[in-house]
């Protein structure tokens, strides 16, 4: 199913479609030739009901689009440390065959390893596709995996081990500034060789306001903070706190950025702020429209994964991101392949 999905949205996005599907079946693992009659193998939290994968199409004001990838790599009897070694062992099969860049994850690799992983997942990727189908990766780890208490200081280690101290800091002051409500959520790094590989940050903003988002990207100088207010009126009209799903924003550093991050990107899980996936639709096309993007790709990608009703539940498009630099604006769609039966219907 997931397969033909990728085949679909491939197509969708112009990209070579031979090559991501057979790709996709092998970073899956045992989960690939599992029949969708079973249970899941695993409680992923990737997606709502336990697919250990996830679907983005990513929109740039440049006019690039890129398809992309997040899953967990599960063990063949999975658990917290088996799933870990398993994704462990997946870099390595990767690095062999792309020419991982390796350094960074050389540096952290043991502020993110436990024996007893006390997280929901250790470690997941995703990978972009360029139109030829050909992969770049990123690695995420979870900053609990020594514990939610632990998060802040794992955080603060990893920057150290990267020689970015300056950007512990900065992180304390914008994005960790509410105590008990804006908590780290995952630490990432871009695997490829690029000047422009990445090193990031996830925070999630419990019963954040809009401003808690804006104070956030204050971090960043340069952008557009008014876009942030925006974003979220258009997204989630007349929510004053989200005290759902929260939102997650992120900071991206890039090549010399070893204090101030060039990139603050927002996340808003609209699933939790719809009464189905056809309102959903509306507010993101009319998002999409606003940013000067072609609402069609989004109409394609639906189609590639789903004919169901839109206004059965909610959960196909299950978050909403927006990218702010200095001189770029992008936006990103996140999909559910709802291969278990997606979101699970609110009472």
């Amino acid at each position: 199913m997931t397969k033909r999905q990728l085949r679909n949205l491939c197509d969708v996005m112009g990209i070579d479609n031979a090559a991501p599907p057979e790709l996709l079946e092998e970073l899956l693992g045992p989960v690939s030739s599992r029949s969708l009659s079973e249970p899941p193998l695993w409680p992923s939290g990737v997606a709502d009901d336990a697919t250990p994968l996830e679907f983005s199409v990513q929109f740039e004001d440049n006019g690039a689009r890129h398809l992309r990838i997040h899953l967990e790599r599960l063990a063949e009897r999975p658990s917290p440390a088996a799933n870990l070694q398993a994704a462990k062992d997946l870099v390595a099969s990767l690095s062999a065959r792309y020419d991982l860049a390796l350094d960074r994850l050389r540096a952290v690799q043991d502020v993110f390893t436990a024996d007893e992983p006390q997280s929901w997942f250790s470690w997941a990727f995703s990978l972009i596709f360029d139109a030829q189908g050909a992969p770049s990766f990123k690695l995420y780890f979870n900053t609990d995996l020594h514990g939610a208490e632990a998060a802040p200081r794992v955080v603060t280690d990893a920057f150290g081990r990267l020689g970015m101290t300056g950007a512990a800091e900065l992180v304390n002051t914008y994005a960790l500034r509410r105590e008990g409500k804006d908590l780290p959520t995952f630490f990432a790094i871009d695997l490829d060789r690029s000047a422009h590989a990445r090193v990031k940050l996830y925070f999630r903003q419990l019963d954040a306001r809009p401003a808690d988002a804006e104070f956030a990207a204050g971090a960043v100088p340069g952008i557009d903070q008014n876009a942030i207010r925006e974003f979220c009126s258009v997204l989630a009209p007349g929510t004053e706190v989200f005290g759902g799903r929260p939102l997650m924003s992120s900071y991206s550093f890039v090549g010399g950025d070893a204090e101030k991050p060039s990139n603050y990107s927002l996340y808003l899980p609209i699933r939790d702020y719809v009464p189905h996936d056809g309102v959903a639709r509306e507010r993101i096309a009319e998002h999409l429209r606003r940013l000067r993007f072609d609402p069609a790709a989004l109409d394609g990608s639906i189609r590639a994964l789903t004919d169901r009703p839109l206004e059965a539940q909610s959960g196909l498009l299950a978050h909403v991101s927006l990218r702010l630099s200095p001189n770029r604006t992008g936006t990103s769609l996140y999909l559910s392949s709802e291969a278990y039966g997606g979101t699970p219907v609110q009472d």
